[in-house]
């Protein structure tokens, strides 16, 4: 993994008010933690609530357990996602599932500012589908058992959801033996759907 040495990412992860921002779905949550030099930096986190202005679906909230009061007093996107992509700048961000992920931050952003670039963003779902084209299921749960990480108690909350994120990462570099960042964007690319 020494190609890793001069290289930053950002993992990062969204809970939203349900699943589709094109229906009006919002982000309630994001976080975001620093991989610099191969190396996960547990001191450089990024999180905070975001308030949706709209209600969470009863589905997404059985899964992220975030109460609506919680949200009430947190800052607007508008304040959120500036910080968050000033945390993430000059480096590469990561996701699993990420066209999930980036197709909330697209949204989001075109409500902030209209045109702006995000960075480039890797997928650990698709990653761990080239490492492991075996395997059925590369949920990020299954892919940090057969990885033998272990799991946070608080999963599908964005913080804890982005360290294993981070961690599957590192370690699914590691199983596949990439040596390149072009093979790691090979294996790894994310778009988001049309």
């Amino acid at each position: 993994m020494s190609f890793l040495k001069n290289l930053s990412f950002t993992a990062f992860d969204v809970e939203t008010t349900g699943l589709d921002p094109r229906r009006g779905d919002r982000i309630v949550e994001i976080a975001g933690i620093r991989i610099e030099g191969g190396i996960m930096q547990e001191e450089k986190t990024f999180v905070s609530f975001v308030n949706p202005q709209r209600g969470i679906s009863a589905a997404a909230g059985i899964v992220n357990r975030i109460p609506e009061k919680e949200l009430m007093g947190a800052p607007p996107i508008e304040e959120v996602l500036p910080s968050f992509l000033s945390f993430a700048a000059d480096s590469t961000l990561v996701a699993h599932n990420a066209p999930f992920d980036l197709s909330f931050l697209e949204a989001e952003k075109e409500g902030c500012w209209g045109y702006i670039e995000l960075p480039d963003c890797l997928c650990t779902l698709q990653l761990s589908r080239k490492v492991s084209p075996n395997e059925y299921q590369h949920n990020l749960d299954v892919v940090a058992r057969r990885l033998k990480l272990s799991l946070a108690e608080m999963r599908h909350r964005a913080l804890p959801d982005v360290m294993l994120t981070a961690q599957a990462f590192l370690k699914l570099i590691d199983v596949g033996n990439i040596t390149s960042m072009d093979e790691l964007r090979q294996k790894a690319s994310a778009k988001i759907a049309a």
